[in-house]
C-alpha cells in the first residue's frame, strides 16, 4: 500500500488538472467566438465594449466603395427577447431588436473606416442619414458639427479611423480614435433606427446582429 500511494496521489491531481481545463475551455472558447470580421473589409471587431456584447458586424457601402465597417454592441439582455421568436420571422425580430434597444443600458456603433472621406462629406453624409428619422434638426446639426470637429484635425477620415456612437437616453455620444468630441442630445432611436430600420444604410449590419441574436 505504501508503494501505491505516490501513484494514487499523482492521479488525483491529474483528475484535479483535467477538470480545471474542462471548466475554463469552454470560456476562453466562448469569448473567442464573440468577436467577429467583417467578411467584406476584413476588419476585425472585439467581442465587447464597455460591457455590451457585439450583435453583428456588416459593411457600408456607396456604390461599389466599401466605406465603412460598422459593428453594434448593445445589453446582452436584448439578445434574449429574441430568441423565442421563429427564425423564419425576421421582420419581427427586427422590430423586437429596435424596441429592446429602447430600454438597453446603451448601444454603440463603431464605424472603422476602410475608405478616406474628407470631414465635410463623411459629417453630411452621416447626419443626412439621421435627420429623417427625427424631428430635432437642432440636434441632428449638433451631431454634424461633433463629428466634423472629430475628424477635420485628421485632414480626414482615413482608413484605419475608428468613430464611436454611445447611444443611450441622454443622447448621442461622439468619440473619434478613442477622444471624446461631445454629445447630440435626443437622437438615440433615429441614430439606432439609421442601422436597424428598413432603410438602413447597412444591410448587412442588420441581417448580422439577427443571425448572431438566434444563434
Amino acid at each position: 500500500m505504501k508503494t501505491e500511494l505516490p501513484n494514487f496521489r499523482m492521479s488525483r491531481r491529474l483528475v484535479i488538472l483535467c477538470a480545471i481545463i474542462v471548466a475554463i475551455l469552454p470560456i476562453a472558447v466562448n469569448a473567442a467566438v464573440g468577436a467577429l470580421v467583417d467578411p467584406a473589409t476584413k476588419i476585425s471587431f472585439d467581442d465587447s465594449i464597455g460591457g455590451l456584447s457585439l450583435f453583428g458586424v456588416g459593411v457600408r457601402k456607396k456604390g461599389p466603395i466599401k466605406v465603412y465597417s460598422v459593428g453594434m454592441y448593445s445589453d446582452p439582455d436584448a439578445k434574449s427577447k429574441i430568441a423565442p421568436i421563429p427564425k423564419v420571422d425576421k421582420s419581427h425580430a427586427i422590430s423586437t431588436l429596435r424596441s429592446s434597444l429602447k430600454s438597453a443600458s446603451g448601444t454603440i456603433f463603431l464605424l472603422k473606416m476602410n475608405f478616406k472621406v474628407g470631414p465635410h462629406k463623411l459629417a453630411s453624409a452621416i447626419a443626412e442619414s439621421v435627420e429623417p428619422r427625427t424631428s430635432d434638426k437642432t440636434a441632428v446639426d449638433i451631431l454634424k458639427k461633433l463629428i466634423l470637429d472629430g475628424i477635420s484635425s485628421k485632414g480626414g477620415a482615413v482608413p484605419g479611423t475608428i468613430l464611436q456612437f454611445d447611444c443611450f437616453d441622454g443622447g448621442v455620444k461622439v468619440s473619434v480614435d478613442g477622444r471624446e468630441i461631445g454629445t447630440a442630445p435626443g437622437l438615440c432611436q433615429a441614430f439606432c433606427d439609421v442601422y436597424l430600420d428598413d432603410k438602413t444604410v447597412s444591410p448587412a449590419l442588420r441581417e448580422s446582429c439577427i443571425e448572431n441574436c438566434f444563434s
